[in-house]
């Protein structure tokens, strides 16, 4: 399946639905290939059920302002770009409101994976491999 985004806008948006003890929450992404992981706002992760703080594993980042350390979480699922992953792990972090999304969908989430973004028309689609 494919999924439509503005070619115009700065960055390509991607609604994920991650759950949790709490419910699920569909939230807005932004495609990242720059980042090694998938990264979620501390507080949708609250606000469905995850407590960050309480985190055996942090992972160490590099964010704009330097080397900081993520409380790494395993949500019970994720879905984003028609394909589910489950007991998927991402980072928790401040993700500011200035920014208008809620989180950033990592390369850990599309590796092993065929991704193809067409710019001219718009449309992004992942394809799960054979493997």
């Amino acid at each position: 399946m494919t999924i439509s985004f503005n070619p115009r806008q700065g960055l390509i948006i991607i609604p994920v639905e991650i759950f949790g003890a709490s419910g699920s929450s569909v939230l807005r992404f932004a495609l990242d290939t720059g980042a090694s992981y998938t990264v979620i706002s501390v507080g949708m992760l609250q606000a469905i059920g995850y407590d960050p703080s309480a985190a055996k594993t942090r992972i160490p980042i590099t964010t704009g302002s330097g080397q900081e350390s993520a409380p790494k979480i395993i949500l019970d699922r994720i879905d984003a770009l028609t394909q589910t992953r489950l007991s998927f792990p991402v980072l928790a972090h401040t993700v500011p409101s200035s920014v208008g999304i809620d989180g950033l969908l990592g390369l850990d989430f599309l590796r092993r994976q065929t991704l193809n973004i067409d710019f001219r028309a718009g449309k992004i689609n992942l394809i799960k491999s054979a493997l």
